[in-house]
């Protein structure tokens, strides 16, 4: 019985992390649309911001995510960073289109 227990309770964490890596996902992907929109507009300072945003989800997906969605994590991440770093110097045309990198990687790690 104990058996049996604990082995349910290892499918549930397991199962649980995987929607856990797609919450913040998703949660990033939403952040990096409106730095892109934003970055759109020439608002370099509300692009930072959605980036941050977006970053700190990824990050957090990032920590639980597996196999190809992971590649895709990962390269999101150092796209969000590009684009923060641009965005934080006033270059909204260069962060927007690192911004726009970090929405097709997030894509394909929630399979959009």
């Amino acid at each position: 019985m104990k058996k049996h227990l604990a082995l349910g309770f290892i499918a549930l964490v397991l199962a649980s992390t995987g929607v856990f890596a797609e919450e913040h996902a998703a949660e990033s992907l939403k952040h990096a649309e409106h730095a892109v929109t934003h970055g759109q507009a020439g608002h370099a300072s509300q692009l930072v911001e959605h980036a941050n945003g977006a970053l700190t989800h990824a990050k957090k997906a990032d920590e639980v995510a597996t196999g190809e969605a992971k590649t895709h994590i990962e390269a999101g991440i150092k796209s969000l960073e590009e684009s923060i770093a641009h965005g934080k110097q006033e270059h909204a045309d260069v962060a927007t289109k690192h911004a726009q990198e970090a929405v097709g990687h997030l894509k394909a790690a929630n399979g959009k």
